[in-house]
């Protein structure tokens, strides 16, 4: 299997509380269609978030393939899920996608050779915490068929804190996100029929991160032509996982976090008064933290 270079970029929201110069920036450059779903985010947090997932693409896109940021046109397909227009550019396929939870935005994304066979990238974020009221005994019972029993044995071990027990199932979870996001399905699978052993050569701490000996069986065939890697990022307060589909990545990094100057792109329709209008109604949407 051939491998290839991956990009793995991260946002923190958390470092952002935009300007409104610096919104019209970000949202002139995103399509008109695109901003009629972001307006429809109770939250700025969800705004913001997805916003950011926006430009992540474009800038990974535009990096990759040479051409002019706003050049670059997306679209959804029949599952919502965005891909590029590619139209006559005739240079190396490209895959990516984004995911976002809490304060994290992530993009990770994989290029191709015109020769390569079909090939894809997945990838999720999960905050390692628990707040859903009941006891995690309990949610966990609730949780029971989205896992296998080979899953749940590492989920559970009883030598391990509540802490611990959150940070295995989170893992799992996330991998099973990242894997069904590159195939486009959603949680619409039968998820206790797939089963990931992660890697346990080393405890997944920051030290280490990324982890890529996880391995997965479906229906209880090994996936051979599926690799993972498992991060760590926040101060250990996140995890992370990429799913690889037919393809490799050169070399197993980290996750490069980026300024909001590195992702804002320069846009004649910042100054249009509709753009700034709805920049400030935008503005007036509330935060969920504090």
């Amino acid at each position: 299997m051939s491998k290839h270079i991956c990009t793995r970029w991260a946002f923190d929201l958390g470092s952002w509380r935009p300007t409104l110069p610096q919104l019209t920036q970000a949202v002139a450059s995103v399509q008109p269609e695109e901003r009629v779903r972001l307006m429809k985010f109770h939250f700025i947090d969800d705004f913001l978030s997805s916003l950011i997932g926006r430009l992540l693409m474009r800038k990974y896109v535009s990096t990759c393939s040479g051409l002019p940021a706003h050049q670059v046109k997306f679209a959804r397909d029949v599952r919502g899920k965005p891909y590029w227009m590619r139209e006559d550019y005739e240079g190396p396929p490209l895959s990516f996608n984004v995911s976002h939870q809490g304060s994290l935005v992530l993009l990770a994304g994989i290029t191709g050779e015109e020769s390569d066979p079909d090939f894809g990238i997945g990838t999720d974020v999960m905050k390692i915490e628990y707040s859903g009221g009941k006891s995690l005994s309990e949610f966990f019972r609730l949780m029971k068929g989205k896992f296998s029993a080979q899953e749940w044995s590492y989920i559970g071990r009883p030598q391990q804190d509540e802490r611990e027990q959150i940070k295995a199932f989170m893992r799992h979870w996330c991998l099973k996100e990242a894997y069904v996001k590159e195939l486009g399905v959603g949680i619409t699978v039968d998820l206790e029929k797939i089963s990931f052993s992660v890697d346990t050569t080393s405890c997944l701490d920051s030290k280490v991160s990324p982890l890529i000996g996880t391995s997965l069986r479906c229906h209880g065939e090994a996936m051979e032509n599926w690799h993972f890697e498992e991060h760590l990022l926040q101060e250990e307060d996140y995890c992370a996982a990429i799913a690889f589909r037919n393809c490799l990545p050169m070399v197993h990094g980290r996750f490069q976090f980026l300024r909001v100057e590195d992702i804002l792109l320069p846009s004649p329709e910042s100054q249009l008064e509709e753009v700034i209008s709805y920049c400030e109604k935008a503005l007036l949407k509330p935060y969920k933290r504090s």
